[in-house]
C-alpha cells in the first residue's frame, strides 16, 4: 500500500511551556509516516515544555509561510495563550483553513484557532477550561476524545492522544480539496 503521506510537510506551532506529550507524539508519529515535521516557534530560540523537555524550532513565524505546507498541529499547554497574541500565527493559522488545509488542535491549542476566527459554526473540542472560550467564539463544543469537522481535528486532553493522532493521521490521508471555507 502506498504511503500517501511520504514526504507531505507538517507545520507544528509552539511557545513556551506547550504540553510535551501534545507536541512529541505528534512529531514522532508523523515522521513515522514519512512526512517531514517542522517546528515554528515565535522566534528561533529554543522553547521549553511544561514537563520540561526542550525544543528549537526549525523556523520563526517571520520565516514561514502556509503554502508551504500540507497540514498544522498546534499543541497545547500553556503555549497557545503566547501564540494567540500574535497577529503573524494568527494569520498562519487563518491562511491554512483558507486553503482548505487540514488543521489539529488539541487541549488549549483551541485558544489559537478561536483568535484566528476560525471556529464560528464549526463542531469542535478542547480541554474543559477553555469550553466556554470556544463557544463564545461561535463553536459548537462537544465532551469527546476526538472531533473532526472538515479540515479540522480537535481533541481535549493527552490522554486523548491515541484518538487524536488516528484522525489526524486519517484527515491528512484524504486528497484535499482547495477550497475557501464557506463564510462562518
Amino acid at each position: 500500500m502506498p504511503n500517501e503521506l511520504k514526504g507531505k510537510r507538517a507545520a507544528i506551532i509552539a511557545a513556551d511551556e506547550f504540553e510535551d506529550l501534545e507536541l512529541f507524539y505528534p512529531l514522532y508519529r508523523l515522521q513515522e509516516e514519512g512526512v517531514k515535521t517542522v517546528v515554528i516557534g515565535l522566534t528561533r530560540e529554543p522553547i521549553k515544555g511544561k514537563k520540561g523537555y526542550s525544543i528549537t524550532p526549525d523556523a520563526s513565524v517571520d520565516e514561514v509561510s502556509a503554502e508551504n505546507f500540507d497540514f498544522l498541529i498546534v499543541p497545547g499547554g500553556k503555549s497557545p495563550e503566547k501564540l494567540r497574541l500574535n497577529y503573524k500565527i494568527l494569520r498562519f493559522v487563518k491562511d491554512f483553513d483558507g486553503q482548505g488545509k487540514p488543521v489539529a488542535a488539541i487541549c488549549h491549542a483551541g485558544q489559537v484557532l478561536a483568535s484566528s476566527g476560525i471556529v464560528k459554526n464549526r463542531t469542535l473540542t478542547c480541554v474543559t477550561g477553555i469550553r466556554d472560550d470556544m463557544i463564545n467564539a461561535g463553536a459548537h463544543y462537544v465532551d469527546q476524545a476526538v472531533v473532526v469537522d472538515g479540515n479540522l481535528v480537535s481533541s481535549r486532553i493527552p490522554s486523548d492522544l491515541p484518538e487524536f493522532a488516528r484522525a489526524m493521521i486519517e484527515v491528512f490521508r484524504k486528497p484535499q480539496v482547495l477550497q475557501v471555507p464557506q463564510e462562518r
